[in-house]
């Protein structure tokens, strides 16, 4: 299970493993939406060249295809093949038990429609697939109501937990505090 696969969502998505054809995709969803991109995707700096940075991000995603450290997908309607976002499965941990951590962005058309949810749901029941349990967290910034409402269905569908005490994230040389839910996805029966 270390290539990242394509898994089929449900009828209207699909997740592809990130490749370069997405790039121009996710460089309009960036400029339709700079805050939303910038909170989902915190490194980007603005005011460096960000076709260069989300083209270095595919870049470093795809040489680590096969090391099963790095799984990410870009998200497509399955009928006209559009970009509606991007998901994945990370090695930015702040708990030291974590195999992964999850982030996703959902582009601005797309969203309300629980499309995180929904493709959340698909990676979950792949790692589900796996020999043994795998730890997946969830770091959200407090003051995102729907990242928050979205991490505690998460929980609630897969028996994960929100830890009680903030953590802090390094963004930009400042500490962030954020809300860390962890996921313990078990082996199918």
């Amino acid at each position: 299970m270390l290539t990242t696969p394509e898994l089929v969502v449900d009828d209207e998505l699909v997740l592809r493993p990130v490749a370069k054809g997405a790039l121009e995709a996710m460089i309009e969803a960036y400029h339709e939406d700079a805050a939303s991109a910038q909170t989902a995707l915190p490194w980007l700096d603005p005011n460096d060249d960000v076709r260069r940075q989300l083209r270095d991000m595919i870049y470093d995603i795809n040489a680590q295809q096969g090391t099963d450290r790095l799984h990410f997908w870009s998200i497509h309607t399955v009928d006209a093949g559009e970009f509606a976002g991007l998901i994945g499965l990370g090695d930015e941990l702040q708990s030291p038990h974590s195999d992964f951590n999850l982030g996703y962005w959902v582009r601005r058309a797309y969203r309300q429609q629980r499309i995180a949810s929904r493709c959340v749901d698909t990676i979950f029941s792949w790692l589900a697939q796996r020999s043994e349990a795998t730890l997946v967290e969830i770091a959200v910034h407090p003051h995102n109501t729907a990242g928050l409402a979205t991490a505690g269905a998460i929980c609630k569908r897969w028996g994960g937990e929100r830890l009680e005490e903030f953590i802090g994230i390094e963004f930009n040389e400042r500490t962030v505090p954020h809300h860390l839910h962890l996921v313990d996805v078990q082996p199918e029966a």
